[in-house]
């Protein structure tokens, strides 16, 4: 039974790392695919999409426990592999309407794809080995920014436009990874307990099929309701109103390093014919960044009350440097040009160095919030993870959505103060926090 388990977790995270190659790459150069098209009828912009893409997938969240209830999180996943890879389908051929549609349906898709991997998850672990089967699908899912990242640089660099011929190549690769990893969830195997709970289902010979999953539906609409109240109270609590600056924060910067900071570099005109290939080697820096974080805080600094507020305040002083170098470094036309290079000179010759640097330090940064926030979160709500962590996503992919909005149209020096005074007004509240945590546990003691 453990080796099916662990086939299941293996096979889980090379089904996000295909999916996620596709998807992450597509997110860090769609605002420079689209502004390169020669196409006067299409009119989208990428921001614009992912913008959709968050927003919708904040609000699915409330809705996706119950179709993973019905159906299945192994069905589930397969029918959201698919939406993802009809996304990356769309920039073969653009058209506007698909391409905001499209970006409708993965928002779905996504509340879909991450609920039923959770459940899944779960489902085929035990305590003793729910630790190293999530850090072997995290380690998976993190090198899903560096391949495809890859193959940008090696396609793009020395390009000062992006070809058609070239573009569809690049989406067709994305997409057949992503239908690969959309596969390779049929091949996922039942647990014990799952076959148990089939077992008593197909014994009922009295219960038709569609009775069965009437009787799944009513039980999951049930669970539902009694998790949305629970969030409703949550929602009124203390240390979610004080964490939430903090989580808002994790979202603007998951919009900046995720979709416009590539943009930015590629649009740089000081840096001529490298510009575009540094995209991917910035997504791949951005990766790095993420993995050594994520592995360093994640797992050395695991439960640990006195490490967690030096982490955050690390991450904060992290991301300062960055977007510090950032408003030096890159014109402030960067995100808004409408053609593919900027117009204006920053503050300093712009370096390529400087800019990858940038990148680590966007990555680092992140995961020092985003592990801490997991943390803190776990530790105060272990009797009700679920919704707290709902709650957490919520927040993170709505204030993400604003800022894809906002992108397109608020000029760099500007996106990046509004994340220095939210970074820094997170980090207080995450202390205090902390602060109050840390003495109910000194009072209990006594």
């Amino acid at each position: 039974m453990a080796d099916i388990r662990t086939f299941n977790v293996v096979i889980l995270g090379l089904g996000f790392l295909f999916i996620f190659t596709a998807f992450t790459t597509t997110g860090n150069i769609e605002q420079t695919v689209v502004k390169s098209l020669k196409n006067d009828t299409f009119s989208g912009s990428g921001y614009h999409s992912l913008g959709i893409i968050y927003g919708v997938f904040s609000f699915s969240n409330l809705l996706a426990p119950i179709v993973v209830s019905v159906i299945g999180p192994k069905m589930t996943m397969f029918l959201s592999g698919l939406l993802y890879s009809g996304y990356i389908a769309v920039f073969i051929i653009p058209l506007t309407w698909a391409f905001y549609f499209t970006s409708f349906l993965i928002g779905i898709g996504a509340a879909l794809l991450w609920t039923a991997q959770g459940h899944f998850l779960v489902e085929n672990s035990e305590a003793s080995t729910i630790n190293r089967n999530t850090g072997m699908f995290w380690a998976l899912l993190q090198c899903s920014m560096l391949f495809g990242n890859l193959y940008i640089y090696f396609d793009w660099n020395g390009r000062t436009e992006i070809p058609d011929s070239s573009r569809k190549n690049i989406f067709l690769s994305l997409l057949v990874a992503s239908v690969l990893g959309t596969l390779s969830f049929l091949v996922l195997r039942k647990s014990h307990h799952e076959e148990e709970l089939l077992s008593e289902e197909e014994g009922q010979s009295l219960l038709s099929t569609r009775m069965m999953y009437k009787q799944r539906a009513n039980t999951a609409m049930q669970d539902a309701k009694s998790e949305l109240k629970t969030i409703v109270q949550l929602l009124k609590a203390k240390t979610i109103l004080l964490l939430s600056p903090c989580m808002a924060y994790s979202g603007l910067e998951l919009s900046f390093y995720s979709g416009v900071y590539g943009t930015c570099i590629g649009a740089t005109a000081h840096f001529g014919e490298a510009a575009k290939g540094l995209i991917g080697i910035s997504g791949i820096m951005v990766g790095i960044g993420e993995i050594v974080g994520g592995g360093l805080f994640g797992l050395v600094c695991k439960n640990n009350r006195v490490r967690r507020t030096s982490v955050v305040f690390l991450g904060m002083v992290v991301h300062f440097v960055a977007f510090y170098l950032i408003f030096l470094n890159i014109p402030g036309d960067a995100p808004v040009v409408l053609k593919t290079v900027t117009q204006r000179s920053p503050y300093l010759t712009p370096s390529v160095s400087i800019a990858l640097l940038c990148s680590f330090l966007l990555g680092l940064g992140d995961s020092c919030f985003n592990t801490q926030l997991y943390s803190i979160l776990g530790r105060v709500y272990a009797e009700q993870s679920t919704p707290a962590f709902a709650i957490f996503k919520f927040i993170q992919s709505v204030f993400a959505a604003v800022a894809f909005f906002y992108s397109g149209y608020l000029l760099l020096m500007w996106q990046l103060l509004l994340m220095v005074v939210l970074g820094f007004t997170g980090t207080l509240c995450f202390f205090v926090v902390e602060r109050m945590q840390n003495f109910s546990a000194d009072l209990q003691e006594e």
